[in-house]
């Protein structure tokens, strides 16, 4: 299915509250809830934002709203929208090549996290350090 990315306002919150709620039926506190958590505290959706996208779905028949406990639940239609994101957000590398680049993004990420005032890193040498042995080992293999 091809989806008109261009026509859909807020495409980003709208994917993302989909594939909440396709892994358990949520309210829209908790919705928001898991968005900031998720995020880390990044970002924290507006009630203004998560209910209005909640309605426009309940009416797309992408979700519907179970009278019993006031939860949102995806349907199967909601489902097929939000399967296809969803793979190509979570396909990964598929090659060694791939696999290498993605590494060393997350390098690049963690030397500049490690010049960060605010950074966890301290807390975590001995698992960077546990990780570095086995890529070495992965490296001496033949």
């Amino acid at each position: 299915m091809w989806l008109d990315w261009s026509k859909k306002p807020h495409r980003g919150l709208r994917t993302w509250v989909l594939l909440i709620i396709q892994t358990e039926p949520k309210n829209g506190a908790e919705i928001i809830h898991s968005m900031e958590s998720s995020s880390s505290g990044w970002w924290r959706p507006s009630p203004g934002s998560v209910y209005p996208m909640l309605q426009q779905l309940t009416e797309e028949g992408m979700v519907r709203k179970r009278a019993s406990d006031g939860k949102y639940e995806i349907t199967p239609q909601g489902k097929e929208e939000a399967e296809w994101p969803s793979r190509i957000l979570h396909a990964g590398p598929r090659t060694i090549e791939g696999t290498l680049d993605e590494i060393s993004s997350y390098v690049s990420y963690l030397e500049d996290e490690s010049h960060s005032k605010d950074t966890k890193m301290r807390q975590n040498a001995e698992k960077i350090k546990g990780l570095a042995e086995r890529l070495s080992k992965v490296a001496e293999s033949k």
